[in-house]
């Protein structure tokens, strides 16, 4: 990559929102109601389903249609989660710069490249073509696993299992680690460290007690299939020998509604069927949610709902017609109630019901690969409910199908028992297919895309695939000043097939654009190099271009770049004679571009070279700006500015969250109580000894602490402690009783909040005198140590709110999870002291443990 990388100019387009109907709710800012906050959970099971399933299953059929990868950000929350740094850019040589069983059919399956009869011979016989062999699209609201790698057959490589667990040594802690909470957490092991950096005395800070049950030393920790260090490699087509599992879980059936909420049309009561009524809930359950709110869900679910009413119509004769005069709010009280009441349940009940839940899918949770346990991963089948889709998508808000088994493709080892489906029903088809990595499949109704259920993230076939993909990009690097002279040669060739592919390498290559797809006329317009139009790129003199389209899951693209004076004559010039809706390459498309790349490397794609881009990008960011002796804080934050450096190159835009504003201004809040802490502090040191008042250090009274605020403050602690020693004695209580003794008084917990008054009252009468005192005596060396403390706690809790403050429109977690290099991270961790857990997730560790034993040297 050149110098022009980090420098282009681009703009974060706002998605907009259409004003609702009536229809039960108000048209003021709909706020995300809980139903979205876990969209794992089913719309149906708001009101605790069981009874028969009713959801049509496959009336409404439409047209198929590629649906939209989606991406998740729930990965990105590190264990030891640390907010973001001030967004200045670093400007970076070597790239360029971007602003912004049961009577079941037994059939085996063939590959999609057809075999010769020899290799038949070898390999198997297959009576069946089975499913396209591409990667999963992800299901509209999975967020559990993150979105498929390239390769996403990977070849494994067998390896013996190995028990021994690679000891590392733990840093010490230092009082720049402290989280938001102002409280220390333990530093968990990591693999990648090799030695105490600095000479650190790991003995001399005692770790913490970690909370929840602490395995017996004679207990056997699970063994680790360690397939990273394997010698052998297979042949490449089959994956694996054996595979065992217990399929998928379907959601539970529909409840119906009490027969006391109803709907409304027009005022009145509607008595709906069941399958009706399902749908509306489906509705009902989201409307105060900016779904609600947008006029093309809103249209996509009536249309769908209506084709269901002609079916299902009500019982009391009532005739829908118009959406507006519907009122949906009934159903959403009690959906609501529902919740709450499930929100209220007591500590002993919420743990038997997750003990119930663990119980039920315990079978489901892993397969045997091989002979070996591994995880799988998405096994519950999504549950009906409204298409959300991403962007302005034009089927958001369409009617998903429940799934039944006579949807689903089971893939099994031959010879092995088959699943029983947990509802009524036989599997589609049974399959013995070992060159796919897949266990089951079906095709949603939506948008016609085939659904896979996959090994987990950290399972030995998809960290392959990860480590393949990584290492092919890594490949790259030698084929990659090739490739950019000749394709800067082609620029000017007088083929206009080779001038046109040549551009386009220009702008994948430098812009790391997305190679680009044809689309259907029922979906999503949104495009990539080989498929923009004349109408998404701008000329502008002398040498710039600006880009505006909808990328990938309908997130604009606007880019504003100076560019090569070539590419902008070939641009002017690939545009003459054409309209708007024209293709701009009209004589290039992915397969051609892709086929071109192949005869410089094997397997190269548009795509590598987007993950090359992207980690090259990062790793030449995070030599360059982490500084040398700094706060982990600090090295925190110089990281975070890399991964944002590379999300808007990728162009890994968000929009800032709605509670953006409301999380800063509790951060504000809390900077404000450490502040407090430490005048309180001073004056302590004050009352002690005047001489202290005269110490450069204490002089100044800290900033931002007016008399209101330090009275509201003060109220806010008492009322704190009198909530915490009431839910104390609640559960002490709570306890007792389920051991069969006698509670505790009121008393008890009357002379608790007296105290906290009583304390309250005390604080009260120092504000405004300067002096202060604590309950216990502590010696003014302990006050002093206590004051340092907590001028590192404000620096580093500054630094945490100037990072979250940049990155509010930045998405790091897809660019961390698909395009940089793991092990980039855990080298720059281990060489910068820096514990891993507060960059990666618990999610990531798991996905990526081949990469967090890779040498403090190694670069991408």
């Amino acid at each position: 990559m050149t110098t022009d990388h980090l420098a282009h100019s681009k703009t974060i387009a706002r998605p907009t929102q259409a004003e609702a109907g009536a229809n039960g709710y108000a048209k003021e800012e709909a706020s995300d109601s809980p139903m979205s906050e876990d969209e794992d959970m089913p719309l149906s099971q708001v009101a605790a389903p069981k009874s028969e399933p009713v959801t049509p299953a496959k009336s409404l059929r439409r047209k198929r249609a590629a649906a939209l990868d989606s991406s998740s950000e729930d990965d990105d929350t590190p264990l030891a989660s640390s907010p973001v740094k001030q967004s200045a850019t670093i400007p970076m040589p070597g790239t360029s710069k971007a602003s912004t069983a049961n009577g079941h059919k037994t059939v085996k399956a063939e590959s999609n490249d057809k075999r010769s009869s020899t290799t038949a011979k070898k390999k198997r016989a297959s009576t069946k073509k089975g499913p396209p062999q591409k990667k999963m699209k992800r299901e509209d609201h999975d967020t559990s696993e993150p979105p498929a790698s390239e390769d996403e057959e990977s070849t494994p490589v067998k390896k013996d299992k190995v028990s021994r667990k690679r000891k590392s040594k733990v840093k010490e802690e230092t009082d720049a680690e402290v989280e938001d909470t102002g409280k220390f957490k333990p530093t968990k092991k990591r693999t990648i460290s090799k030695k105490v950096k600095d000479g650190a005395d790991e003995s001399a800070t005692p770790q913490p007690k970690k909370k929840g049950k602490v395995k017996d030393e004679g207990e056997d920790e699970e063994e680790v299939y360690k397939w990273w260090e394997a010698q052998q490699n297979n042949d490449g087509e089959v994956k694996w020998q054996t595979l065992e599992h217990n399929g998928v879980i379907f959601p539970p059936p529909y409840e119906p509604l009490p027969s006391n909420v109803k709907m409304r049309y027009k005022g009145k009561e509607v008595d709906l069927p069941l399958e009706s009524e399902e749908v509306a809930g489906f509705y009902a359950a989201m409307l105060e949610t900016e779904h609600a709110q947008d006029a093309t869900f809103n249209k996509n679910f009536f249309e769908d709902w209506l084709k269901v009413l002609q079916d299902h119509p009500p019982r009391n004769k009532i005739k829908i017609i118009k959406f507006e005069d519907c009122d949906f709010r009934p159903m959403f009280e009690h959906f609501e109630a529902e919740k709450a009441k499930k929100k209220a349940l007591s500590t002993a009940e919420k743990k038997e019901l997750k003990k119930q839940k663990d119980a039920f899918e315990e079978k489901y949770v892993t397969c045997l690969l091989d002979g070996r346990k591994e995880k799988v991963g998405n096994f519950r089948v999504e549950p009906p409910g409204l298409f959300r889709g991403r962007g302005d998508h034009p089927k958001k808000g369409a009617l998903k199908f429940r799934v039944r088994p006579d949807d689903i493709t089971i893939n099994i080892g031959e010879g092995t028992p088959i699943p029983v489906p947990n509802m009524p029903g036989q599997w589609k088809a049974i399959v013995h297919d070992q060159t796919v990595t897949w266990l089951a499949n079906w095709v949603e109704n939506v948008n016609g895309n085939y659904k896979y259920v996959f090994l987990a993230a950290g399972s030995s076939l998809k960290g392959q695939s990860d480590m393949q993909k990584f290492e092919k990009a890594r490949e790259l690097k030698n084929h990659v000043d090739r490739i950019r002279k000749d394709y800067s040669a082609d620029l000017r060739s007088k083929v206009m097939a080779d001038r046109q592919r040549a551009t386009a390498m220009y702008f994948i290559d430098k812009l790391a654009l997305r190679a680009g797809n044809e689309k259907g006329e029922d979906e999503a317009d949104t495009v990539g190099c080989c498929s923009l139009r004349c109408e998404h790129v701008t000329l502008e003199a002398p040498d710039f271009l600006i880009f505006d389209f909808l990328g990938k899951d309908s997130i604009r693209y606007y880019n504003r770049v100076s560019v090569d004076p070539q590419v902008f004559k070939n641009i002017k010039l690939f545009k003459d004679n054409k309209e708007d809706s024209d293709n701009l390459f009209d004589r290039v498309n992915t397969s051609l571009l892709n086929k071109h790349l192949a005869s410089y490397m094997k397997g190269l794609t548009a795509k590598v070279f987007r993950t090359y881009n992207a980690s090259i990008t990062f790793q030449q960011q995070l030599d360059e700006g982490t500084p040398a002796n700094a706060t982990i804080q600090e090295k925190l934050n110089a990281y975070n500015h890399a991964n944002r450096m590379v999300a808007i190159l990728c162009n890994h835009q968000r929009s800032a969250p709605k509670t953006h504003e409301q999380s800063m201004g509790k951060m504000r809040d809390r900077l404000r109580s450490l502040k407090y802490d430490r005048m309180k502090l001073r004056h302590v040191l004050f009352n002690m000894d005047p001489k202290f008042k005269k110490q450069k250090q204490y002089a100044d009274d800290e900033s931002d602490l007016d008399d209101d605020w330090i009275e509201d403050h003060e109220k806010s602690l008492k009322n704190k402690e009198i909530e915490k020693a009431e839910k104390k004695f609640a559960k002490d209580n709570e306890k007792l009783v389920q051991e069969g003794n006698e509670p505790q008084p009121d008393s008890a917990l009357q002379e608790k909040i007296e105290a906290a008054e009583a304390e309250y009252k005390r604080v009260a009468k120092e504000r405004g005198t300067g002096k202060a005192k604590l309950k216990r005596d502590r010696p003014p060396e302990k006050i002093e140590e206590a004051v340092q403390k907590l001028d590192e706690k404000i620096k580093t809790f500054k630094l945490q709110m100037d990072d979250r403050e940049a990155g509010k429109e930045v998405a790091l977690g897809t660019s961390k999870i698909n395009y940089l290099d793991p092990r980039i991270t855990a080298a720059w961790c281990s060489v910068h002291n820096v514990p891993i857990e507060k960059i990666f997730s618990k999610t990531l560790l798991v996905k990526f443990p081949w990469a967090m034993e890779v040498d403090d040297a190694w670069k991408f």
